[in-house]
């Protein structure tokens, strides 16, 4: 591990060990944790350290592994970066949160109703809507008009607006925000993976059935094999695209690509490596005391956020049919024809 593995590692353990004991569902937001991770500079690593792309994955993928309770991927790598773009005012400190919308313009009123808004009611909420025309941004003021729970118990929200005033930025930029969201939640899907995998094989190799542990059973292993491969090949694909944004930014190509590849990738991941971390576990693994579901509930609620994995697929299959050479759509971005 380097300094910041370390460092986010020390911070991820001391929150889940503090919350060890208290009610698991609905989730709550985690103040101490964000107090830390703004005293060490982490809550806005990209817009006030300096830091680049890979950083921000080693901080979003390790506070996954520990399902961290806070909007860091939001306050982070959504709501700062579209904040600066539109010249929002946002608070200096403190979560952020994006909501995102289709809108209609008329009269010079913007009207709609964002969904599913992460940490509703522990972050300051910055809309990006979207009309046929344009991307619509604002500071909201209202609080949601419902909220309800993934499931692994995060709070999400609903906000109904109606607004005259509003920050106007390029289409490409909503794009450009999509991409983001899905980059980063390929990252805390590969976290939450490693942990559900870390689990898994911990409770096979501590099991005892008939005489001897589950992991020393053939079929076990093969299951055990076999999740271990469907993360690896999720995660080459996760690198990529990191790998992409730090060289080149969100609005290339190349990124684009590579972040499509990952959501497909990790897509396929989550619902084998779930399903099997379950079955080794057995009952126990679905008890709500039981720290599997953490991970496996936040994988699969986290993998459709910005877009699903079939929507990712087409754009991919779309890709490939457009490519002057099939083959670069293996090995790189391919080059349109």
């Amino acid at each position: 591990m380097n300094e910041l593995e370390e460092l986010v590692a020390d911070l991820g353990q001391r929150s889940f060990e503090a919350r060890l004991g208290r009610p698991p569902f609905p989730d709550t937001f985690d103040e101490q944790l964000w107090a830390n991770l703004e005293e060490t500079g982490l809550s806005r690593l990209i817009s006030t350290q300096d830091a680049g792309f890979a950083e921000a994955a080693t901080v979003l993928r390790g506070l996954a592994r520990h399902a961290a309770a806070v909007p860091i991927a939001e306050t982070d790598l959504l709501a700062t970066w579209l904040a600066g773009k539109a010249g929002v005012a946002v608070p200096e400190s403190g979560p952020l949160t994006v909501a995102l919308a289709d809108a209609e313009l008329r009269d010079g009123v913007l009207t709609g109703t964002a969904h599913d808004v992460p940490w509703p009611n522990a972050a300051a909420v910055v809309l990006a809507a979207k009309t046929a025309e344009a991307l619509h941004v604002c500071l909201l003021t209202d609080e949601p008009t419902a909220v309800s729970h993934t499931l692994a118990g995060e709070p999400r929200g609903t906000f109904d607006f109606e607004l005259a005033d509003t920050a106007v930025l390029n289409l490409e930029l909503a794009d450009e925000l999509a991409r983001r969201g899905a980059w980063a939640r390929c990252v805390q899907v590969i976290g939450a993976l490693d942990a559900a995998r870390d689990l898994t094989v911990a409770h096979t190799s501590e099991r005892v059935q008939f005489g001897r542990p589950l992991a020393k059973f053939q079929a076990v292993q093969h299951s055990l094999a076999a999740m271990a491969g469907e993360i690896e090949r999720a995660r080459a694909a996760t690198e990529l695209a990191i790998a992409a944004a730090a060289d080149y930014g969100f609005d290339s190509a190349a990124t684009e690509y590579a972040v499509t590849v990952a959501k497909v990738a990790a897509g396929r991941a989550v619902g084998s490596v779930t399903t099997i971390a379950h079955q080794l576990h057995g009952a126990i693994g679905v008890t709500v005391e039981h720290r599997l579901w953490l991970f496996t509930m936040r994988a699969r609620g986290w993998i459709d956020d910005f877009g699903t994995t079939v929507e990712y697929a087409r754009r991919l299959g779309r890709t490939a049919l457009a490519a002057d050479d099939p083959w670069q759509v293996v090995i790189s971005c391919p080059e349109p024809r």
